[in-house]
């Protein structure tokens, strides 16, 4: 008879720094996807894709309510990675066996992705490969990815952005779309009846190293690692910054052939996203790793509300995502509001949006909760 050893216990406390950090990111988004409706001075070009993304106006108010909801792919991405790691790892503990732990997420993984291409498409009225589809492809990766020492998860990631712009320049020559394939792996295409923004690839590189940094967290709750997770989010966030502002400056390998045209603080902030460059990828992490750092060391000192509005929000971010993002998307797709305002009707229309969020997320909430084995569990 063949004994299974279940995995040494970790601490299975739930950190609220992460769910804080996924809230703060939500309500940013809100913002983007309000604008993305009803703003008709929407500005959404992040990517040499276009023929004028470099040389366009970047109006100051504009530009930076835009840019501040960049943070936000990269923190989904980057805590889908982490929080998987740790829920593997729970998992493990309690003995589940691997082939249900693969199933689990490549299940969930498969219904995160099929959201895009059902409902997010239907409300916004065109075939979209938007985050969702690279989040949830991205999961169904790790299914099989997470077998690799977490040491092998990082270097991938960090070789990935490293070496991108070089393997993606053989394929795709902005501006302009690349092919579908290229498009759905590595580059970007907004033509014909697909749009496709977030190539996997990218996206799967920011979840592996999310993955490592929730190997690092289950290594710290056991006692096995030097330094805690704090100063290594530190550390690495300001560097991560200082990456940035190198290769920024240096306005060459690096910006995913979008560089800037002057020495404007909107233009050293006006980095590709689609794909996603060196200076995107150094910047964004940057800020959410040092942003991480600081509220995990704030979380034990102000302690945590339980319905706090930053942790509802990101302990119920796919309810958030699917109610704000349908809700927007319908009535202006087909009742014609599709830019009808400007950018205070950008900023009235999320703050409503949030205030009517928080008790439908605290109601969701509590009915995933009273029903752990329901289809909920994998959103």
């Amino acid at each position: 008879m063949t004994v299974h050893l279940a995995a040494p216990a970790r601490s299975s406390t739930r950190i609220a720094a992460i769910d804080w950090m996924r809230g703060l990111v939500m309500i940013l988004m809100i913002v983007d996807h309000a604008s993305m409706a009803f703003d008709v001075d929407h500005l959404a070009k992040d990517s040499a894709l276009y023929a004028d993304a470099g040389t366009m106006a970047l109006p100051g108010f504009a530009f930076f309510t835009r840019w501040m909801t960049h943070i936000c792919a990269p923190t989904f991405v980057f805590l889908a990675g982490l929080s998987l790691a740790l829920s593997v790892e729970r998992r493990m503990a309690k003995g589940v066996p691997a082939g249900e732990i693969d199933r689990t997420i490549l299940t969930r993984g498969f219904i995160i992705a099929m959201l895009d291409l059902t409902a997010v498409s239907f409300g916004s009225g065109v075939w979209l490969f938007g985050v969702l589809f690279a989040i949830g492809v991205s999961m169904m990766a790790m299914a099989a990815l997470r077998r690799l020492p977490w040491q092998a998860l990082l270097a991938l990631g960090v070789a990935w952005y490293a070496g991108s712009e070089a393997l993606t320049g053989l394929f795709w020559h902005p501006p302009g779309s690349a092919s579908p394939l290229i498009a759905v792996t590595i580059a970007t295409d907004s033509g014909g009846p697909a749009v496709i923004k977030y190539a996997v690839i990218p996206w799967l590189a920011m979840m592996a190293m999310g993955w490592a940094f929730g190997q690092h967290i289950s290594r710290a709750a056991a006692g096995e690692v030097r330094f805690s997770t704090p100063r290594v989010l530190a550390v690495g966030g300001a560097l991560l910054l200082v990456i940035f502002v190198v290769v920024r400056w240096n306005a060459g390998y690096g910006d995913m052939f979008l560089h800037r045209a002057d020495n404007s603080w909107q233009q050293w902030l006006h980095v590709s996203k689609y794909p996603p460059s060196v200076t995107y990828a150094a910047l964004e992490l940057g800020l959410l790793w040092v942003t991480l750092a600081a509220l995990m060391q704030i979380e034990p000192l102000i302690g945590v509300r339980p319905n706090g509005p930053l942790l509802v929000f990101g302990q119920t971010a796919m309810f958030f995502y699917m109610a704000h993002r349908l809700a927007f998307e319908i009535p202006a797709t087909y009742f014609g509001l599709r830019g009808i305002g400007d950018i205070s009707t950008t900023y009235i229309v999320s703050a409503v949006a949030l205030v009517a969020l928080y008790p439908a997320c605290r109601w969701y909430r509590t009915v995933k909760a009273a029903n752990p084995a329901s289809i909920l569990r994998y959103l």
